[in-house]
């Protein structure tokens, strides 16, 4: 059996990457919206049954803003897909007696981590709508990256309940209908709302009706 021999940049790495794991569970305690927003009090789910929540504020009668928020990252999970890597190099460094697998396996494993919570796990979705100026979508990823786009109101169609094919499975997704600047009666594209949550038909009908009675007002 080879001995276990890591150097101390490895067990730095290991040591960061814990603290980045604690430091971002902790973080990700704190609720998302501020106490002007008020919670739906009727239970909302994704197409795959976990459970989100719909805080709203009517700023005005034109203007309201939607933020559905997904479950946050568990650091059971993360501790777990964590544990199977280490695991994996350790057994291929007891094969190759390579430390260099040891370190290897925590720094991908961090990268990994953080390339996700960057760039792939969102945590809040936001639609802000505003009467006669447009709606401004963001997305908020659990490292505290924002993504934030406008669409002008003169380029917007409708907005719209559909429905497709996803998974084997029929789901409904709130869209906005960009006009065609060439034909004002045809649809150039379409834009999904919420496409990381994916939220049922319940909580899509709410924004919906709001969406649509500010629009009406336009």
């Amino acid at each position: 059996m080879p001995s276990l021999c890591i150097d101390q940049s490895s067990t730095s790495v290991a040591v960061h990457y814990l603290t980045l794991v604690l430091v971002f569970h902790i973080e990700n305690r704190v609720f998302y919206a501020s106490p002007a927003f008020t919670m739906d009090d009727e239970k909302y789910t994704d197409i795959n049954g976990k459970p989100i929540t719909l805080d709203y504020q009517r700023h005005s009668s034109f203007c309201t803003e939607f933020i559905v928020s997904s479950p946050k990252v568990s650091i059971g999970t993360v501790m777990v897909a964590t544990s199977f890597v280490w695991i994996f190099a350790y057994a291929v460094f007891c094969l190759t007696d390579n430390t260099a697998v040891l370190s290897s396996a925590i720094i991908i494993t961090l990268i990994g981590m953080m390339l996700y919570i960057h760039f792939v796990k969102i945590d809040h979705e936001s639609l802000l709508v505003i009467g006669s100026l447009g709606i401004q979508l963001s997305s908020s990823y659990a490292s505290g990256r924002e993504h934030t786009s406008f669409i002008e109101m003169s380029k917007i169609k409708d907005i719209v309940i559909n429905e497709a094919i996803y998974m084997h499975q029929i789901i409904y997704y709130l869209c906005i209908l960009l006009r065609d600047p060439a034909d004002a009666s045809a649809v150039s594209s379409v834009v999904p709302l919420f496409p990381s949550s994916k939220p049922r038909l319940n909580c899509l009908v709410k924004v919906y009706k709001t969406c649509q009675e500010i629009i009406s007002k336009c």
